[in-house]
């Protein structure tokens, strides 16, 4: 998973509270923004732009996929890897994470080669 999301135009790997696993960042160092929480058996998330939407991994998945705690509010779930949910879909995850997160960067903090398209819906 951590190749997956470091092979993500201008994706870097930031350890800011000392954990085992780094979280993902895009953008530039002092403005950058995580995108994907690595754990050893899941993966966190932006599942949505609301958290209605970000729901639908819920529905889809209970138990294997939650509401984070503390950013869960903003649309953000953990994926677990050890679950029902198929490794496609937790890449098709992180892609949409990834492109939920650069599309609020400023224009001119945006990486080249990140895609503005969304992938089609789940």
């Amino acid at each position: 998973m951590q190749a997956h999301c470091l092979a993500k135009p201008g994706a870097w790997p930031d350890n800011p509270w000392d954990h085992h696993h780094p979280v993902i960042k895009v953008g530039e160092a002092a403005g950058g923004k995580i995108f994907a929480f690595l754990g050893d058996d899941s993966v966190g998330v932006k599942g949505g732009p609301t958290r209605e939407v970000a729901d639908g991994w819920l529905d889809r998945f209970p138990g294997d996929a939650t509401v984070m705690a503390y950013i869960g509010r903003s649309g953000w779930n953990t994926l677990s890897f050890t679950g029902a949910i198929p490794d496609d879909e937790l890449l098709e995850g992180v892609d949409e994470s990834y492109r939920l997160v650069v599309s609020k960067l400023a224009k001119k903090h945006r990486p080249e080669g990140w895609d503005a398209d969304p992938p089609e819906s789940f």
